[in-house]
């Protein structure tokens, strides 16, 4: 069965949020909010608290690019550990790989580091690991595979990534494209505009 490919502008159109779905097009003027700063908006239905409990948790989710069983299913891993549910869930999704080769600038977009995973090309402690799910934790070295490193498409990426921010909790080696995951993220290096109280209120229904 063909997998259904939905619009991603689309997805940021409905929040009126910034997704970072289409990669290097997202921070630039061609973003289709950038485009709207300028024109006039829709004026949105006020949501019911419900609703709002749905609309973060649906931002969230396709910011991440996950399915709803993968995305619960983190949620409920969070809920087993000590300390808050809701930063647990996010430290999490920070971890896991296909976010840490987006965040490290090894993809243009979270969907691209999974395609990439998925075709081995990215080393976790020396091993090939085709799983974009997999949970890295303090320590872990992540790099790009030998010959991947000299295919055009990843020096395509490297360059288009180029002055992209890295996050403090995240060691990067350049010229032998690897990662370390120096620690796991502070409560501040989450990211502040997702409001995790409407997530967890959601998850505890």
């Amino acid at each position: 069965m063909a997998r259904k490919r939905e619009n991603r502008c689309k997805k940021c159109r409905k929040l009126d949020t910034k997704l970072f779905l289409k990669g290097e097009k997202c921070y630039t003027d061609k973003c289709v909010l950038e485009s709207r700063k300028s024109g006039v908006f829709r004026r949105r239905r006020r949501l019911s608290q419900y609703g709002q409990q749905l609309h973060e948790k649906q931002k969230v989710r396709w910011m991440y690019g996950l399915r709803e069983n993968q995305f619960k299913k983190s949620y409920r891993m969070a809920e087993k550990s000590p300390g808050s549910a809701g930063e647990e869930f996010l430290r999490i999704l920070e971890r896991r790989l296909d976010n840490v080769v987006y965040q490290l600038g090894f993809s243009v977009s979270r969907s691209q580091a999974r395609q990439l995973i998925n075709h081995a090309h990215f080393l976790v402690n020396g091993r090939r690991v085709n799983v974009p799910s997999y949970l890295l934790k303090e320590k872990d070295v992540i790099e790009v595979e030998k010959k991947s490193k000299k295919l055009p498409i990843m020096k395509q990426i490297l360059k288009s990534s180029e002055g992209r921010t890295v996050p403090m909790w995240l060691e990067i080696d350049k010229k032998s494209l690897k990662g370390i995951i120096t620690r796991v993220p502070r409560k501040e290096e989450l990211n502040q505009e997702i409001d995790l109280a409407l997530i967890v209120e959601y998850y505890s229904r």
